[in-house]
């Protein structure tokens, strides 16, 4: 007896090498029919006994591809049609773009063993590749993922290429951006002004000038690199000058895992994360003394570290001669202007890093999108994505019910954006800060890219609600598009909701630096009562003033001044610690002039606020270069084990905002400065002072949520925001809760910064349209 089947699968199953697997899994069955991509992902026609269909069912998700990512499977009962072959068929236009978008991964092995085998026609290629690697969301223009559609269609394939391209048991079938040194893109070197330098081997000459102290500006995946040999101090040193980068940590790339143990420590977990598909920057703890220039890195415990990922990266470091790597690690910074996106255009690159890069690494295979390196770590006992962008963008999140078609703009920093569509949301790679004109075109030129591949036409714009964002300025422009403004805070405990598939209520800790009241001051240290749609906030830390608002971000000593004045008032002239010594008094009046009179010292209530006022009293930063320096300053000294805790007060206040029955909590920073200002007199030594300022906010969010929990009768806690990135406090905070008998849920796959922000705010949204049908 036969039978025929219609097998639906949705999911990342668009090159990844899901037909080819298909065609042979049907002959090891044997199984006649067709297999075809469209637009709403894969369709196969199956026809055979119903036992040897049943095996093939089960197989096509048991066995499927390593890129591959089934989300949907169905199928369905067919017309039987006789068929004696099985057969891949051309993709097929399709109304539903539901098909998704695989993200850009590492060259596998298979590929870099013939690159480095001389007797291979692709000796050397830099651009090589297959069905199971190499660039995809990056160089996609529109759906079917066919290589019209992609950067690679002006590159005409050889004999050999199409061949390999046409054969469906080759590892190189349908691989789009299939290419050798005979058909496909090509490496050259040039000088900052454009003019071509003469080598042979440009890859070999760039290693030279890399070695010889240079910054190249290198052409990837997903945008442009500035690299330096980062044992070379000068190079280093010169780059962070040139880019006018003061202190921010460089990212670095090695050759393996075993040389990246040179210098840093690296567990199990980690090496597998190093070593992943999608090769992401992974924070490892430095060991002592490592070899690398003190610039990749100042003031900091940790290195952040990538291995190479594409072609030309493996060649940097494995000259195709043998031999050892020419590099213990290269500086691999994105190639951008401080607060621009990196380049990604060869043109565009010459002209925005002429001043900084001494030669150039160009190609000829365009970059459609630019997509900058991930960055993750392994902390509190799960990876937890900090920047999640090239290697993890577009896939999805499943969510746990359909939601309407919803664009979601983000935050102001670290933004990145958000689509719903059905059961899945869609956040887009790391975008960056929205602080310059070149920033908001490549946040606008996002929107419109994953609306086109995704075919999503949303029905509403979700925002920020603090008016001078860029993101929220985009939203009020959408004249097409009803829009919904959405509180920060509540959509960084939903955004960990959607992650974890809860609905509500949950008590949620929104702990972050700045983020814009619905009573409109800065709200950042806030524990909400929340559900998808509504929240109402039960406790939060006492405001003070931000004297200087925005400047008191970039000079923690007016934060530093503040928590004095709001526990000691005018009398903080008598305390003796270096801090107010070291402060001019007139500078000091002026500050407190500010805060008196309430001119431009905005109220705060954020914890990112209180980490970086106690670091400037510690006497660690007055003044950050970037953002979050001061907080993660103080981490980093903080000593293991805690020898105090210091002491938060809370009191019962008025009733919380929207709600006429709930009470809720104001929690008093006074009792921690003084207690922090008396240790300072008496001499404590400030790595011993941070971990008991650490020690005091976990024990004080602890009691009070437990305090909340008794009121309420919630058990569930969800943890959110950027102050969430200090691994101490997440793993105490995550640790003492569990103790308590809580269940705790914290970010993982999407980051607790900002750059999750979008995925709460979509959800708030459609959540906010359904109750109000």
């Amino acid at each position: 007896m036969t039978a025929a089947r219609r097998i639906q699968i949705n999911g990342i199953v668009q090159g990844v090498g899901f037909r080819p697997f298909v065609y042979g899994l049907a002959a090891t069955h044997g199984i006649a029919g067709s297999v075809a991509n469209t637009s709403a992902g894969v369709i196969i026609h199956a026809e055979g006994d119903p036992p040897a269909l049943d095996a093939f069912y089960r197989d096509l998700t048991e066995k499927a591809p390593p890129l591959a990512h089934i989300i949907d499977i169905a199928t369905e009962p067919a017309a039987f049609e006789g068929r004696t072959d099985f057969a891949i068929v051309p993709s097929a236009p399709g109304a539903d773009r539901a098909t998704l978008i695989s993200p850009d991964v590492s060259v596998c092995d298979d590929c870099l063993r013939e690159m480095f085998d001389p007797s291979d026609r692709r000796f050397g290629y830099p651009f090589i590749n297959c069905t199971n690697c190499g660039p995809r969301y990056t160089i996609i223009m529109d759906i079917p993922y066919d290589r019209p559609f992609t950067a690679m269609k002006d590159f005409r394939m050889c004999m050999q290429c199409q061949a390999e391209y046409d054969d469906p048991l080759d590892r190189r079938f349908h691989a789009q951006p299939n290419a050798c040194h005979a058909c496909g893109p090509h490496v050259w070197l040039s000088d900052p002004a454009g003019n071509p330098i003469d080598a042979a081997d440009p890859i070999k000459k760039t290693i030279s000038l890399l070695k010889d102290g240079a910054i190249l500006a290198i052409k990837g995946l997903g945008g442009f690199h500035l690299a330096a040999d980062a044992e070379n101090p000068g190079a280093a040193a010169r780059l962070r000058q040139r880019k006018h980068r003061e202190e921010k940590p460089f990212a670095v790339m090695s050759p393996d895992i075993e040389t990246v143990r040179r210098y840093a420590e690296v567990s199990d977990a980690e090496a597998d994360l190093l070593a992943s598909p999608r090769r992401p920057i992974v924070l490892l703890k430095k060991r002592p003394d490592p070899p690398l220039a003190d610039a990749v890195a100042p003031r900091n415990t940790h290195f952040g570290v990538m291995l190479p990922y594409t072609p030309i990266h493996y060649r940097l470091f494995h000259p195709l001669n043998g031999g050892p790597p020419p590099f213990t690690a290269l500086v691999m910074t994105s190639g951008n202007r401080s607060s621009e996106p990196i380049a990604i255009d060869n043109e565009e690159a010459l002209q925005r890093l002429s001043a900084i890069a001494d030669a150039f690494l160009l190609h000829n295979r365009d970059i459609y999108l630019r997509s900058d390196d991930a960055i993750v770590r392994h902390t509190a006992g799960a990876v937890r994505s900090l920047r999640r962008s090239r290697g993890y963008a577009p896939a999805p999140l499943i969510l746990k019910n359909k939601v309407p078609p919803i664009l979601a703009c983000g935050a102001e920093l670290k933004n990145t954006v958000c689509l719903t569509k059905g059961d899945k949301a869609f956040l887009s790679q790391h975008v960056g800060d929205l602080e310059n004109l070149p920033a908001y075109d490549f946040f606008t030129r996002t929107i419109d890219h994953l609306q086109r591949i995704l075919d999503i036409r949303p029905i509403a714009v979700a925002h920020d609600l603090h008016p001078d964002y860029l993101s929220t300025s985009y939203a009020l422009e959408r004249t097409d598009l009803p829009k919904i403004p959405i509180q920060h805070h509540h959509a960084h405990i939903v955004a960990c909701m959607a992650e974890h598939r809860l609905d509500g209520p949950v008590i949620g800790l929104a702990f972050d630096g700045t983020g814009y009241g619905s009573d409109g001051t800065i709200w950042g240290g806030e524990i909400l009562i929340a559900e998808t749609h509504r929240f109402h906030r039960i406790a939060h830390l006492a405001p003070v003033p931000m004297p200087g608002a925005a400047a008191a971000i970039s000079e923690p000593w007016r934060m530093a001044l503040a928590y004095l004045y709001n526990a000691f008032g005018k009398d903080l002239h008598n305390i003796d610690i270096p801090f107010i010594k070291n402060l001019p008094r007139a500078k000091t009046d002026v500050i407190l002039g500010m805060m008196e009179k309430g001119v431009n010292a905005p109220l705060t209530s954020s914890l990112g606020r209180l980490f970086d006022g106690v670091a400037a009293l510690l006497g660690l930063r007055k003044t950050v270069t970037f953002e979050g320096q001061a907080a993660m300053e103080l981490e980093m000294i903080a000593d293991d084990t805690p020898h105090r805790v210091y002491e938060f007060r809370w009191e019962k206040n008025a009733k919380a905002e929207g709600s006429s029955e709930k009470t809720s909590y104001r929690i008093q920073t006074a009792p921690l400065i003084k207690g922090i200002v008396k240790d300072l007199t008496e001499g404590v030594a400030p790595p011993e002072i941070s971990a008991g300022f650490h020690a005091a906010v976990i024990r004080a969010a602890s009691e009070l949520t437990e305090c909340i929990a008794r009121e309420t009768g919630l058990d569930r806690i969800v943890l959110s925001g950027g102050v969430f990135q200090n691994a101490i406090l997440l793993s105490g905070l995550n640790g003492e809760l569990a103790q308590r008998g809580f269940d705790v849920f914290s970010h993982s796959r999407i980051p607790t910064n900002d750059g999750g922000i979008a995925l709460g705010q979509a959800l708030v949204a459609a959540a906010r349209m359904a109750t109000s049908l």
